[in-house]
């Protein structure tokens, strides 16, 4: 998936810089301005000639930015005031050519008291950049406390000021941004759970860097966006369902009927040809008024799976939701295993669960199998983390060691392979944070798995679409509202 594009860290980052500087050709002052424009042109809104707006500028390159987007913004004619904290004794050399072009600013040091931001409706930041890489410290942690307290909205250039590119902040003095408008490509920091009190949304904008050299770079983290729709297959006219794969479900235990329920409507809405849902006995006539579309496979137990029928002629299998860990379905599970092929595979929830308790099966997963745990099912799998950073480490090993994919289910779900690439999921919210969301998920991966489609793909192309469903269902609903039914009715593959 190499259309996908790459995470960079800080080094990357300069090393895209000066690469387009050098070989473009582009002065850096130039490239500064474009990238100043482009932010500007990001944000703007015909409301800030009645607004007054802070930007508060520090005297790296981030803080250059800063002192270029004072003086586009006062040509649009906006009441602009510029901090310049003139702390440290570096100044750039395109941050001190955007100070003289300003020359109106407000310099800070040390010994000054901190400003008033009470008075303004938009506060923009560019005090630090990338380059961050240990906590700020005095005079600036009172400037971003203040910042941080005040209840207009803030805006940060490329990144909040406080936070680390690539790895955990370690500080607590970080802005909270209501916006980041960042350059070129998200940063890594941006998709951990440790940064979420500080990123509440953040913008990718183009400043004309070459992204021909930043795919070729060594990195193996990855942006999911509208880009994986291109993997979509078409539809031939001349077809029929046997064209577009057998999808078997297990699922389900006396209480817990509606796992199976969402799973099975979800994989159907995925486009898979035929489906078969295997439910316990107590599921049957659930099963058959809620999705005449599925055919149905009953266990010989009345409450809970204990055995699996015939998989010969499936192309995909997805088992696991609500599915019980009694020690029938342990066994079945181990059997399942040792008969499926290589790659047609979902297992969520109890099926996790069970692997969990009983490590041994771990070995006896097929190859290309597809998992999909939330944290706690991980870390019940691999031990607890640290953090975040461990984590994504654990799940990469487990993905190689194991050569399979997890699908690691948070704000912004992680894909890993067995090659040792992750992938970073952009679309979803916080309404999907409900019961039956998981469900859903699987179903739409067994879907597309049952279609052929490569296993990297289905988990990488089902995430995204699945995200992309909440976002949709969410503008319709309110995230408050939403519930996994409503992400089954949003469903888009085109």
């Amino acid at each position: 998936m190499n259309d996908l594009k790459k995470i960079l860290n800080a080094e990357q980052i300069r090393n895209v810089d000066n690469h387009t500087i050098s070989n473009k050709p582009i002065p850096s002052i130039d490239l500064m301005e474009y990238a100043s424009n482009c932010f500007v042109n990001s944000i703007w809104d015909k409301q800030f000639i009645t607004k007054k707006i802070a930007v508060v500028c520090g005297t790296g390159n981030n803080g250059g930015d800063g002192l270029a987007i004072s003086r586009l913004l006062k040509e649009k004619k906006v009441s602009v005031k510029t901090y310049f904290l003139n702390i440290s004794s570096k100044i750039s050399k395109d941050c001190q050519l955007n100070l003289t072009k300003l020359g109106s600013v407000e310099e800070l040091t040390n010994s000054d008291p901190i400003p008033n931001f009470s008075k303004y409706d938009l506060i923009i930041d560019a005090i630090f950049g990338t380059g961050l890489s240990k906590p700020v410290g005095g005079y600036y942690t009172r400037i971003i406390d203040s910042i941080n307290s005040q209840e207009c909205s803030i805006y940060s250039v490329d990144i909040p000021s406080g936070m680390y590119c690539d790895k955990i902040s370690d500080s607590k003095h970080i802005i909270n941004a209501d916006l980041t408008v960042s350059f070129q490509r998200p940063k890594l920091s941006f998709f951990l759970p440790e940064s979420g009190a500080h990123i509440k949304k953040w913008r990718i904008i183009d400043i004309g860097l070459d992204e021909e050299y930043i795919q070729n770079m060594d990195s193996n983290k990855f942006i999911i966006d509208e880009r994986i729709r291109k993997h979509i297959k078409t539809r031939n006219r001349q077809s029929h369902k046997g064209n577009y794969g057998r999808a078997l479900i297990i699922a389900g235990s006396i209480g817990k009927i509606g796992a199976a329920v969402l799973a099975a409507k979800a994989c159907l809405r995925s486009g898979v040809g035929l489906l078969t849902t295997h439910t316990p006995k107590c599921g049957y006539e659930i099963m058959q008024k809620s999705i005449p579309e599925s055919m149905c496979s009953i266990d010989k137990a009345e409450c809970y799976i204990s055995e699996s029928p015939e998989i010969t002629n499936y192309n995909a299998i997805g088992i696991g939701p609500g599915l019980d860990q009694k020690k029938d379905t342990k066994e079945m599970l181990e059997k399942l295993f040792n008969k499926a092929k290589k790659g047609t595979l979902v297992l969520d929830a109890d099926a996790i669960n069970i692997l969990a308790k009983h490590k041994e099966l771990i070995s006896l997963i097929p190859k290309n199998s597809i998992l999909t745990p939330h944290i706690k099912e991980f870390e019940r799998l691999v031990g607890k983390c640290r953090n975040s950073i461990e984590r994504f480490e654990k799940q990469i090993e487990f993905s190689k060691t194991n050569k399979c994919i997890i699908v690691l289910k948070n704000a912004f779900t992680t894909i890993s392979t067995p090659m040792g690439d992750i992938f970073f999921n952009t679309s979803g919210n916080a309404g999907m944070a409900t019961a039956g969301s998981g469900d859903v998920l699987t179903g739409i991966i067994t879907s597309l798995l049952a279609q052929k489609y490569d296993p990297a793909i289905a988990a990488t192309l089902g995430v995204y679409c699945h995200g992309h469903a909440g976002d949709v269902a969410a503008k319709e609903k309110g995230e408050l509202g939403l519930i996994a039914s409503d992400i089954i009715d949003h469903l888009k593959f085109s």
